[in-house]
């Protein structure tokens, strides 16, 4: 069966990438149920001048009342509540997010689910929402290719990253990484701001700091 994995795992080769000052962190959540609070996988992607260097994922223990592990969630992503039985609940697992994405923006693959997650989570344990910036990789792969679909395996197959084992989230991660790393190399952007600029986008936020917007929109 499949496992997010609580661990780090090595780091593959470099992704060739012109855009030199791109640095952003990808993230992918799976949840237990429907519930945002439900989280019980979390993988993170780290990109510095346009290369992926660093990769990790855990497990994360759902916090009653929110860990009921459905079946169709369970069929979806194949994680079983016993492989989050002894898993850190996400309280104690945020600070090592937070530590792995330094100040970071943070990408994710409709983002504003992720990043959903992180704000219910965090608030139902009654801690501080931490600022964070995004971008969603949907919306800039909706910018960047003309496609049917725009889910992440036929995104990231368009950025050339195939065969990935998906509602893996350490693998969602990292496809979503490539799409943002593709799609730089395509509209030539050096950074992450350039690459929002050029593809019409804001970026969404969450914590104190917030934007009124809450996802990725087109420039008025």
């Amino acid at each position: 069966m499949r496992q997010a994995g609580p661990a780090r795992r090595p780091v593959g080769a470099p992704c060739e990438s012109v855009s030199v000052s791109l640095n952003f962190t990808a993230i992918d959540f799976e949840t237990a149920n429907g519930s945002n609070v439900s989280a019980c996988s979390v993988g993170l992607v780290k990109v510095r001048d346009g290369r992926v260097v660093d990769r990790v994922a855990w497990f994360i223990r759902p916090p009653f009342p929110h860990d009921e592990f459905n079946e169709w969630n369970i069929r979806i992503h194949g994680i079983e509540p016993e492989q989050c039985a002894d898993a850190l609940q996400w309280n104690d697992r945020l600070a090592d997010v937070l530590a792995f994405a330094e100040d970071d923006t943070l990408v994710a693959h409709n983002a504003g689910f992720d990043l959903g997650v992180i704000k219910a989570s965090t608030a139902f344990f009654e801690l501080a929402v931490p600022d964070i910036r995004y971008l969603c990789s949907l919306q800039v792969a909706r910018r960047t290719y003309s496609l049917d679909s725009y889910r992440l395996p036929v995104a990231a197959m368009a950025a050339g990253f195939e065969d990935f084992s998906h509602h893996d989230a350490l693998a969602d991660a990292e496809a979503c990484a490539h799409i943002i790393m593709h799609a730089a190399r395509r509209h030539d952007a050096v950074d992450i701001d350039a690459l929002a600029r050029v593809t019409g986008l804001r970026f969404g936020a969450i914590g104190p700091a917030a934007a009124a917007t809450h996802a990725p929109m087109a420039w008025a």
